[in-house]
């Protein structure tokens, strides 16, 4: 096959997470395909460090690189757009500000906060899903302690300085732990006006322990650290309103809380013209073990997108985290080459390389090999710490990082506490 003189097919990527990239970069160099990504941002980001951002212990470029710096060498279209619908008979995109045709499309958009249909959350608590969220989770603490400061009634201020997070998984679990660290080193120092005064952090969970798909090693490490830390765990409860001033749990317990962060659920992102026949648990898209959305021709979803339910091991759908979305991307670049070759394609088969959180600066909790071996302290941070770096899509994120990591640990503290406003956020 003379690969040159072969009309190339158009992949459209919708969604430049981790399921998207790693496909990406992954397909780019076929000479049979033209690549166009299509994101709502013009920014990649990494979400495992979100909740670093939103606690001042780094800045967003930290963990974020422009698409189009990442494909300078234009073997791959960025297009800055929101999908509106799909036209499957078409084989075209509605987005908002144009159309899109195409011969292979990828749904890899990921997930979107699930409230579970609770307007009051939705208004009141913040979520931890994107940069936005970030940035608004930290500018809203700020705003918090500087009340709080000033506040002459008791019970006001009790009220800012309670936090609840709701969630116990892995971002409920390390937003407690740098909490925890700014209510003990930071906290007395920039507002010394408070340095009597108790905050108080909780973390709500539904489930029997905190970090619940992790081991039981990790289950008990989780727990002891953040109660160590002084956090209040509450398991096996569910957060069922917040109204800006209390959380009502299920149990009926009232906590007076000023911040209630959102880490409890997800949701894929749903796209009009995708048959509801062909959408599963959490709306995410029903798909085969290559990654093709059932009923739906030419058409694939990968990482949070995609619910692949015929793997044994995962009657429920692969977890919605980082390795399966990166494996899923290059595993549908493969078969993509594959395809256009007419070679056979290979079933998608998940490698559980392990789970793992730190809690604060300096405890690191890790469960390798199907949780067989449990790793903590030192060589547990260091492990965190490695493959969070590597894991940065620049050479300058990497570093950036880095130093921000070295200054925080050695310092116990960072500069990054400013209320930057905008017109839409105000």
């Amino acid at each position: 096959m003379n690969e040159v003189l072969i009309k190339k097919r158009k992949v459209v990527i919708v969604g430049g997470g981790f399921a998207g990239l790693n496909l990406a970069k992954d397909l780019i160099t076929d000479k049979l395909y033209s690549i166009t990504l299509i994101d709502r941002n013009n920014y990649n980001y990494f979400p495992p460090l979100l909740y670093q951002v939103a606690t001042s212990f780094l800045d967003p470029s930290s963990i974020s690189a422009p698409f189009r710096k990442l494909f300078r060498d234009g073997r791959l279209l960025f297009r800055m757009a929101e999908v509106l619908r799909v036209d499957p008979t078409a084989k075209k995109l509605i987005l908002n500000n144009g159309e899109l045709s195409y011969d292979i499309l990828v749904f890899a958009a990921g997930g979107k906060v699930n409230f579970f249909g609770n307007e009051n959350i939705r208004r009141y608590a913040i979520p931890m899903k994107t940069i936005d969220d970030a940035l608004r989770m930290r500018n809203a603490m700020v705003r918090t302690m500087e009340r709080a400061s000033i506040t002459k009634d008791p019970e006001e201020r009790k009220k800012l300085l309670t936090i609840v997070i709701a969630g116990g998984g892995p971002t409920g679990v390390e937003v407690a732990g740098m909490l925890a660290e700014m209510k003990k080193y930071i906290l007395p120092r920039d507002y010394p006006e408070l340095k009597d005064e108790q905050v108080n952090l909780y973390v709500v969970d539904g489930g029997p322990a905190l970090l619940l798909p992790m081991s039981d090693k990790t289950h008990r490490e989780a727990y002891q650290i953040l109660s160590e830390r002084g956090v209040s765990i509450k398991l096996r409860s569910r957060v069922k309103d917040y109204d800006g001033e209390r959380v009502l749990l299920d149990d009926g317990t009232e906590i007076k809380a000023g911040t209630m962060i959102w880490a409890a659920g997800i949701t894929a992102n749903t796209f009009e013209g995708i048959p509801e026949a062909s959408t599963g648990i959490g709306k995410r898209m029903l798909t085969d073990e290559y990654g093709r959305v059932k009923n739906v021709p030419d058409v694939y979803a990968i990482g949070d997108a995609a619910l692949h339910t015929d793997d044994p091991r995962y009657p429920h759908g692969h977890p919605q985290v980082a390795q399966p979305a990166i494996q899923m991307g290059k595993a549908l670049a493969k078969n993509l080459r594959a395809l256009a070759r007419e070679r056979p394609l290979k079933p998608f088969i998940y490698a559980d390389k392990g789970d793992m959180a730190i809690i604060g600066r300096t405890r690191a909790v890790v469960d390798l090999f199907g949780h067989k071996l449990h790793i903590n302290g030192l060589p547990g941070l260091l492990i965190w710490l490695f493959i969070h770096l590597i894991s940065l899509v620049s050479f300058r994120n990497k570093f950036v990082t880095f130093y921000d990591w070295a200054s925080a640990y050695l310092s116990k503290d960072r500069s990054l506490r400013m209320i930057f406003r905008t017109e839409k956020t105000e």
